[in-house]
């Protein structure tokens, strides 16, 4: 990494620490959307970072532009900066205009929307679930397929219906409805398949879950050492010893996972790496965050407590972009068909 990779990091940590105090997590889960903290994002270019410099981002090598979100994880920044990430990266990409605000990308639940010509322009329509941060979102980066050719399409917030729903979390996951005329200028060749999108949320989620696990296993740890019970910090317990180091151990998993995940997003979005780290990062957060709960008894129950910010996101983020099992039967019917004399060759691949 070099130096203007690890400036940003560090700057992107700051910020993150500054905006992220307990009243603006509370005031995201009743609907709040945290405005003032998504301008001093922008302010900063965070939102550009994945785009190449060519169209006005920092043209920094896409693995350390994707660490942005393993802090943002780690944060739990309730702004769509993943999707920002991703959806600018679409639409730089399809070579189309990257507005400013922030932004979502469609479908991320398998759904096909209908893209076709109308005179010099072309008409969206049909429905999608799930869409993170849909009601914010100023625009959104569509991905849709004609006569078998993907395209990206920048559709305005004015062009969608929504119909609001959300995640254990209580992150924005909106059904959006789409019939609307594009400017022909709004449309672009994709250079990406609807698989290769899946793997692409599926590598953000990935760190974004390696972010929480760190930050939970660090509170974690620390409640452990201050917490007495029997005349001694319960973190000099044997038993408490080994789950905060089985933590430890499946956070370090994670992290690997999340690395692998960046490193094959920037190589061309290789699916079985990203399958094994979303799959493995996966398992992490239902083991890390069980743990974290109950080292914290019951105080981490508590709405008052940080902790659940977090493991709630753990738990909605494993199931977003694929859960482990899915990943783990794409992994498996690979390695069936490759057949048992390529199993070496398909895992060191890999």
């Amino acid at each position: 990494m070099d130096n203007t990779s690890e400036l940003l990091r560090e700057t992107t940590r700051k910020l993150f620490a500054e905006l992220t105090e307990p009243a603006m997590l509370r005031a995201a889960e009743q609907g709040i959307f945290p405005a003032s903290a998504w301008v001093a994002l922008e302010t900063v270019g965070l939102h550009r970072a994945l785009v190449p410099e060519d169209a006005g981002g920092y043209g920094l090598p896409i693995a350390d532009s994707l660490s942005l979100v393993r802090i943002a994880g780690e944060f739990a920044l309730p702004l769509p900066l993943a999707e920002t990430l991703l959806a600018s990266w679409l639409l730089a990409g399809a070579g189309l205009e990257i507005p400013d605000g922030p932004l979502t990308l469609a479908p991320v639940t398998g759904e096909k929307l209908s893209l076709a010509r109308a005179g010099t322009g072309w008409h969206l329509t049909g429905t999608v679930t799930r869409v993170p941060w849909g009601r914010n979102a100023i625009a959104a980066a569509v991905l849709a397929e004609q006569d078998g050719v993907f395209h990206v399409a920048l559709v305005p917030a004015a062009a969608w219906r929504v119909e609001a729903g959300e995640n254990m979390a209580r992150e924005p996951r909106d059904t959006l409805i789409f019939d609307a005329t594009l400017d022909g200028r709004s449309v672009g060749r994709a250079g990406i398949s609807a698989a290769q999108l899946r793997l692409a949320g599926a590598a953000m989620r990935s760190l974004q879950i390696a972010g929480a696990l760190t930050r939970i296993t660090a509170m974690t740890t620390q409640y452990a050492l201050e917490r007495v019970q029997f005349g001694r910090p319960i973190g000099k317990f044997q038993a408490v010893q080994q789950n905060l180091a089985i933590m430890a151990g499946q956070t370090a998993a994670a992290i690997a996972a999340s690395d692998l995940a960046a490193e094959a997003f920037a190589d061309g979005m290789r699916p079985l790496p990203i399958a094994a780290a979303k799959a493995r990062a996966g398992e992490a957060a239902g083991i890390g965050a069980g743990l974290a709960h109950q080292l914290h008894g019951a105080i981490g129950f508590t709405y008052e407590h940080s902790l659940h910010f977090f493991t709630k996101r753990l738990w909605s983020w494993r199931d977003e972009f694929g859960h482990e099992t899915g990943w783990n039967l794409f992994l498996g019917r690979h390695m069936a068909r490759a057949g048992a004399k390529n199993l070496w060759v398909e895992l060191t691949a890999a």
